[in-house]
């Protein structure tokens, strides 16, 4: 059996808004950051986090409206809120210097921090995060449509995917059946249950604002460009929003990352592909980040 260590759930009050995060091995340790995707919560970094509580201390909040933390009328629930709130809970913590967990909108959310702050940044780990646009999967079409043409009917259209129904179908995405297998439906099914109009809203505005987040991806690329962070990109191709081609576009501008593809993963390859996830990492985590 592999060795697993505690996870500990925690809460935080942080500048009046109570935040949820979830926290495994020495607090002085190297840290591992793990911003989560959408439309999940630190819940999908539970069972990494307690494989690799050993050596690294692992870090995963709630962003302020998902999972357990509070909604607060005042946040800016955009990438750049985000992105302020990752600095400030970081900081509170006394966390200077990490190791980022990229994953899907939480890839454009670290990667902001990580242009405001390229010191703090110890090495990343790619998982299935998007920052190229000719390398997007066919999954955006109706997206780019509605970025083409943002009417209140095509809004509302967006709308009807935050619902139980389209979380599944965010989880379960393109993978085959056997490996749907393996997805379970707690995640769809917790998520939606911790949904409330006010959050459907703000996940409906996330979403709209995918398109002034494009913009932002040559900015991405020319931090990975300038800082050449060691970086290890693990990536499940059966994604019907980040294809193969979306792992491989990352090394135009790392030619030095490792990349492993995971031939019969998906977007959700913590749930898939947990043990073979970990003895990667493990061994990155290892090379490149033992300091803390």
């Amino acid at each position: 059996m592999p060795s697993t260590f505690p996870v500990r759930h925690l809460h935080l009050d942080l500048d009046g808004v109570d935040v949820f995060y979830r926290s495994a091995g020495p607090t002085d340790a190297p840290v591992v950051l793990l911003p989560h995707g959408y439309p999940c919560s630190s819940y999908e970094f539970r069972n990494y986090m307690a494989r690799l509580g050993d050596r690294w201390h692992l870090v995963a909040p709630d962003f302020p409206g998902c999972g357990y933390s509070a909604t607060p009328d005042t946040f800016a629930y955009d990438f750049d809120g985000y992105a302020d709130f990752l600095d400030r809970f970081t900081q509170r913590l006394g966390i200077a210097r990490f190791a980022l967990y990229l994953h899907d909108f939480g890839s454009q959310i670290g990667l902001r921090l990580a242009i405001a702050q390229p010191e703090r940044i110890a090495a990343l780990i790619v998982q299935n995060g998007d920052i190229y646009e000719d390398t997007l999967g066919p999954k955006y079409a109706g997206l780019q449509q509605f970025f083409a043409n943002p009417t209140q009917a095509a809004r509302d259209e967006l709308a009807q995917a935050v619902s139980l129904d389209g979380f599944e179908e965010e989880f379960l995405n393109e993978v085959g059946p056997d490996m749907a297998l393996r997805i379970p439906p707690d995640l769809w099914h917790l998520h939606w249950a911790l949904m409330t109009p006010r959050r459907r809203q703000i996940a409906v505005d996330v979403i709209a604002g995918l398109k002034d987040n494009l913009a932002w991806f040559p900015r991405y690329q020319a931090y990975l460009r300038e800082h050449q962070p060691p970086t290890l990109i693990a990536w499940g191709p059966r994604d019907g929003y980040m294809p193969e081609a979306s792992a491989r576009a990352y090394l135009r501008d790392l030619p030095n990352a490792e990349l492993h593809l995971f031939n019969d993963g998906g977007h959700w390859l913590l749930e898939t592909h947990l043990e073979e996830m970990v003895a990667l990492n493990r061994g990155f985590l290892g090379r490149v980040h033992t300091v803390a």
